[in-house]
C-alpha cells in the first residue's frame, strides 16, 4: 500500500495556475485569547495622560476594519511621513544589499504592512537564491493577506515558496517558538529578519521587543532594522513630530478603527489628542490617545458585553511612535548585543524649512556573528 501523500504537498499542486484569491496562512495563536487581551487592556485604570486603558501594538492593525484604515492612510497623500519612508527605502536598501546577496538567505519579515518594501526586498535576493523563503509575520490575518499580495504579484515571488504566518512576534513564547519551527525549515541556512517602517517605535518597551527579536537570532542571520530619527531632543521637535500624524484625517481614522469595531465608543476625532515629549533624553516620544473631555461620564461596551467605565478626563490609549537620536539606537543595540554591520542615515526633504527628521536603516548581526569591518555603521556611533 502506496504511503499516503502529505496534504500541503497536494495542496501546492491544487493551488498551481488557480486564478482564484486563495491565500494560505498558518495560524500560532488562538483569537479568542487575542480578544480577551485587548478587553483586558480596555479596562485598565483612570489616566489622563494615556497610561491607563490602551490599545497595545498590533491590535492597530488587527481585524479586517482596522486593516482597511491603515491601507487607506498609507495611501493618504497627506501622509508624508509614509511618503518620503517608502521613497527613502529603496535608495537605503541597494546600499546595504550586498551584505546579503550571498549565502542564500531567506526573508522573514516581522509586521508585513503594505508589503512595498518586501517587494523591493524579494526582487533583489531572489536574484541570488531562487530557491528562497519568504515568511511575513503579523498578528492580523488581514493584513498578512494585504500585505502578501505586493511581493507575490509586483515581484512574481512564487506562491509555493510564501509561508505567512499569523503571530504576535512581541511575545517572546511566540518568538522562541517561531525560532525553532524556522530552523527546522531552513536547518543552517541564513535568514534576514525585518522589522521596517518604525515599527520598534510603536511598543511600549522597545528594548524589550528588540531583546525578544535578538534571542532567535544565530550567528548567520541578520535582522534589518528601519527607524524614524531626530537630529534635535527638544519640545518644539516633539511637538513637531506630534503634528507630523496630525495632519492627515486618514491616520486618525486609522487610529481610532480598533475603537470602532471592537466597543460601542462614538468616536468624534476632535476628541483624539496627539502629544509630543521628549523621552529619556534621547528620543522623542508621541503619544496619542482619545480623551473624555465631553464634560460628563461615558460608558463603553466591551467586546465581552461588559462596560467601561470612562470618567472626565479619562483617555484611552490609541498608538505610540518614537522617533530616535542615535544615542539612543546605540544603547538599544548595545543593550540587546546586536553589532551594526551598516547604517544608512537620510534627512526628510519635504518641507521648506531645516528638519530635524528622518530615517535610518540598519543591519544588525548577532554580537560575536564576525562581522568587524569598518563600514557607515562606525562613523555613525561616534557621533
Amino acid at each position: 500500500m502506496a504511503e499516503p501523500v502529505p496534504v500541503i504537498r497536494k495542496l501546492e499542486h491544487a493551488l498551481a495556475d488557480d486564478d482564484f484569491a486563495w491565500s494560505l496562512v498558518l495560524v500560532g495563536e488562538d483569537q479568542t485569547d487575542k480578544l480577551a487581551t485587548l478587553t483586558g487592556d480596555l479596562r485598565g485604570p483612570f489616566s489622563t495622560s494615556g497610561d491607563g486603558k490602551q490599545i497595545t501594538s498590533g491590535f492597530s492593525y488587527w481585524g479586517i476594519g482596522p486593516t482597511i484604515a491603515w491601507a487607506n492612510a498609507t495611501n493618504d497623500p497627506f501622509y508624508l511621513v509614509m511618503k518620503a519612508g517608502a521613497e527613502s527605502f529603496l535608495r537605503h536598501w541597494r546600499k546595504l544589499r550586498p551584505h546579503v546577496e550571498n549565502g542564500g538567505f531567506h526573508l522573514v519579515s516581522l509586521g508585513v504592512g503594505t508589503g512595498v518594501k518586501d517587494r523591493t526586498i524579494l526582487s533583489d535576493m531572489r536574484r541570488h537564491n531562487p530557491d528562497m523563503y519568504y515568511i511575513p509575520v503579523d498578528m492580523s490575518s488581514e493584513m498578512l493577506r494585504m500585505g502578501t499580495l505586493e511581493p507575490v504579484r509586483g515581484a512574481r515571488f512564487p506562491v509555493s515558496q510564501v509561508l505567512p504566518v499569523q503571530l504576535d512576534f512581541s511575545i517572546a513564547d511566540n518568538m522562541e517558538e517561531l525560532g525553532q519551527m524556522l530552523a527546522r525549515l531552513v536547518d543552517d541556512e541564513p535568514i534576514l529578519f525585518t522589522l521596517t517602517g518604525n515599527t520598534l517605535a510603536n511598543f511600549e518597551s522597545d528594548e524589550e521587543l528588540l531583546g525578544t527579536l535578538t534571542r532567535v537570532l544565530r550567528p548567520q542571520d541578520r535582522l534589518l532594522l528601519e527607524v524614524a530619527s531626530t537630529t534635535r531632543l527638544d519640545q518644539e521637535s516633539a511637538d513637531a513630530a506630534a503634528d507630523e500624524y496630525h495632519q492627515t484625517r486618514a491616520f486618525a481614522e486609522f487610529v481610532t478603527s480598533t475603537l470602532r469595531y471592537n466597543t460601542d465608543l462614538k468616536i468624534h476625532n476632535d476628541l483624539v489628542k496627539f502629544i509630543g515629549e521628549v523621552e529619556d533624553e534621547d528620543a522623542l516620544l508621541v503619544k496619542i490617545f482619545w480623551q473624555n473631555d465631553t464634560g460628563e461620564e461615558i460608558r463603553m461596551e466591551l467586546p465581552d458585553h461588559t462596560e467601561a467605565v470612562l470618567p472626565i478626563g479619562d483617555t484611552i490609549r490609541l498608538y505610540t511612535t518614537r522617533k530616535y537620536s542615535t544615542t539612543r539606537l546605540k544603547r538599544l543595540t548595545e543593550a540587546c548585543q546586536l553589532t551594526p554591520v551598516e547604517a544608512i542615515q537620510s534627512q526628510f526633504r519635504y518641507a521648506r524649512r531645516p528638519n530635524p527628521f528622518g530615517l535610518e536603516l540598519l543591519l544588525l548581526a548577532p554580537e560575536g556573528a564576525g562581522e568587524t569591518a569598518r563600514s557607515l555603521a562606525d562613523d555613525i556611533w561616534a557621533t
